[in-house]
C-alpha cells in the first residue's frame, strides 16, 4: 500500500463503515481550474508562475485520472470570459497552451488519451484553432481517457449556440416548435454524446459554477476544495472522491441512489 494515497485509504475506509464495497469512480469529472494567480500573490510570484504550475497540476490530475480509472475529465481550461483579462495575461496563456500541446500531445497520445475540445472556436487565432483541431485529430482513435478540455467556452453561450441550431431547423421547416423538448436542447450542445458530469470540483475555495457547464451540472455533485489549483495532486483528487461517495443522488426522485451501484458508461 506504500503507493496508495492516505486519503485513498481513509475513502475505502468510508464506504467499509457504509456497507458496501468501495464503488468504481465516478465516470465523469470536471474540474474548475481555480487559484493560479492567488497561489502566485501568496509567494510573491508573479501571475505567469502560477499558470506555469497550474499547467504541472494539470499533469499530475490527468495521470491520476487514468490510473483510477475515471473514464471522462472534463476541465475548464479557458472561459469565454477569460478575454478580458489584460493583454499580457491572455499572451502568456496562449503561449502556455501553445507549449502543452506541443510538448505533452505525445505523451497523451502514448497514454491512450483521447481529446475533444468544447466551446467556440470561430474567431480563434488561426494557430491555436490549429493546434486545438491537432490534438484532436491525432488522439481520435485513442480508447482511454477521454480529456474534454473547455476552451473559449461558457455555458450560457453553449445553450445560446445550441438555440440558435434549433431555431434553424424550425426556420427550415425541420422541426416543429412544439417538438422542442429538453432532450432536443441536449442532443445539440457542444458534446451531445456524453454523459453529464457525475462530480465537479471547484479549487480554491470559491462556491460557484461560473458558468461552467450549466445545462450539464443539473444533477452534478458538487465538491469545492481550499486547495489551490497549482496544488492539487492525486490525493487532493483522492479527497473530492471520498466525499462524492458520501453522498446519495436521487435526481428528484425519493429513492437514493447508491454511488457505489453507478454504472460505469464507455465515452
Amino acid at each position: 500500500m506504500p503507493e496508495m494515497a492516505a486519503s485513498s485509504v481513509a475513502a475505502a475506509a468510508v464506504a467499509t463503515e457504509q456497507g458496501f464495497e468501495a464503488p468504481r469512480p465516478p465516470r465523469h469529472v470536471a474540474i474548475i481550474m481555480d487559484g493560479n494567480g492567488r497561489w502566485a500573490a501568496e509567494r510573491g510570484l508573479p501571475r505567469t508562475e502560477g499558470h506555469r504550475r497550474g499547467v504541472d497540476a494539470l499533469r499530475r490530475t490527468v495521470r491520476a485520472a487514468g490510473e483510477m480509472g475515471i473514464r471522462i475529465l472534463t476541465i475548464f481550461s479557458f472561459s469565454a470570459e477569460n478575454w478580458s483579462r489584460p493583454a499580457a495575461e491572455i499572451r502568456d496563456l496562449m503561449g502556455l497552451l501553445r507549449r502543452f500541446i506541443r510538448n505533452d500531445l505525445a505523451e497523451l497520445h502514448g497514454n491512450n488519451v483521447r481529446v475533444r475540445i468544447i466551446g467556440e472556436r470561430n474567431g480563434l487565432d488561426p494557430e491555436i484553432r490549429r493546434l486545438l483541431e491537432e490534438a484532436e485529430e491525432r488522439t481520435r482513435s485513442n480508447g482511454g481517457l477521454l480529456l474534454v478540455v473547455a476552451f473559449n467556452y461558457g455555458g450560457r453561450q453553449e445553450i445560446a449556440r445550441a438555440a440558435q441550431r434549433i431555431a434553424e431547423l424550425v426556420a427550415a421547416g425541420k422541426l416543429a416548435v412544439a417538438d422542442i423538448t429538453a432532450d432536443i436542447i441536449g442532443r445539440h450542445l457542444d458534446a451531445p454524446d456524453l454523459p453529464d458530469p457525475d462530480l465537479i470540483i471547484r479549487t480554491s475555495g470559491e462556491q460557484r459554477l461560473s458558468n461552467f457547464l450549466m445545462w450539464q451540472s443539473a444533477y452534478s455533485e458538487l465538491v469545492f476544495v481550499p486547495t489551490y489549483w497549482p496544488d492539487f495532486d492525486r490525493s487532493a483528487l483522492d479527497i473530492a472522491i471520498a466525499e462524492y461517495w458520501r453522498r446519495e443522488r436521487r435526481f428528484g426522485g425519493l429513492v437514493a441512489r447508491t454511488l457505489g451501484a453507478d454504472r460505469v458508461v464507455s465515452p
